[in-house]
């Protein structure tokens, strides 16, 4: 019962939180960029956490840099309007930083190829798949509608699928290791979610999201599976590093990995899909 107050809690006052500060459209959305940054943080923070007690790391400071760099540089090349591919060269420089690290500030090499993967991944997905959310924000026209598509999709997806898997989840659940209370109807439910917001969103904004309803439909499919994979790639990085959640800065609920995975994996697929339907 617990579980459900915290569901409804977070789609009846959470949601129109995060869409009332998406409206708040100052600086191309400098407050949502600013949060955005500190999730970042947060999040890369809880993944070393996870992952320091089983494989040696670069420093916890040095990290955090790195992986707010991601989303900050994003900010600043829209502010700038310098094209956003920017942000997939940064990445590169700072896979080659670690490396050049590693060669000059060590002498013991047995843990270098770990410590240089496990110091990539985190930086990769607290910091460069985050940006992708900032690179929405930097829409030329109508940012803020596509930001509120993008979050209802996942927000609805999620939502709509563990709602679907309670009610009807009980005989189709155990289909996935990673977390075996993830359910075939809860699956179906969450691509219903999202094309049903996705269709409503088209009906509404119209001259926003133009063209024929299969590529509003095709995005939203695209985004809810995408949704999924983020909810259980998640399960697996904590099964893999032996722990319940990824950290307890929200208390029920866990860290801030535990809540934003959704978010992390979509965001790409969303940013990139849209950039090819609607030329954005």
């Amino acid at each position: 019962m617990k579980n459900v107050y915290q569901r409804l809690l977070i789609f009846f006052l959470g949601i129109p939180i995060i869409i009332g500060l998406i409206f708040i459209n100052f600086y191309d959305h400098l407050v949502v960029n600013v949060l955005v940054m500190i999730m970042a943080a947060l999040g890369s923070n809880e993944f070393y956490n996870m992952i320091s007690p089983r494989s040696k790391l670069f420093s916890r400071p040095f990290i955090i840099i790195l992986t707010v760099l991601q989303p900050f540089c994003a900010f600043i090349f829209i502010l700038l309007g310098i094209d956003s591919i920017v942000c997939s060269w940064i990445l590169v420089f700072e896979i080659l930083i670690l490396m050049g690290t590693e060669c000059f500030s060590v002498k013991e090499f047995s843990d270098s190829v770990s410590k240089i993967a496990f110091s990539t991944l985190i930086i990769f997905y607290c910091g460069y798949m985050f940006s992708f959310i900032t690179k929405i924000t930097g829409i030329k026209d109508y940012s803020t509608y596509y930001m509120c598509l993008f979050v209802l999709l996942v927000f609805m997806c999620d939502s709509i699928a563990w709602f679907f898997g309670v009610l009807f989840g009980k005989n189709s659940r155990g289909i996935v290791a990673a977390s075996p209370n993830k359910s075939i109807a809860g699956f179906i439910g969450g691509f219903a979610g999202a094309i049903v917001s996705s269709v409503l969103m088209k009906l509404i904004f119209k001259d926003i999201f133009p063209g024929a309803y299969w590529k509003i439909i095709l995005l939203a499919v695209c985004c809810a599976a995408a949704t999924i994979v983020g909810d259980l790639i998640e399960s697996v990085f904590k099964r893999s590093c032996g722990v319940k959640d990824s950290g307890n800065f929200i208390p029920g609920r866990g860290g801030v990995l535990d809540s934003i995975d959704s978010l992390l994996a979509t965001a790409p697929v969303f940013y990139t899909i849209a950039h090819f339907l609607y030329h954005i």
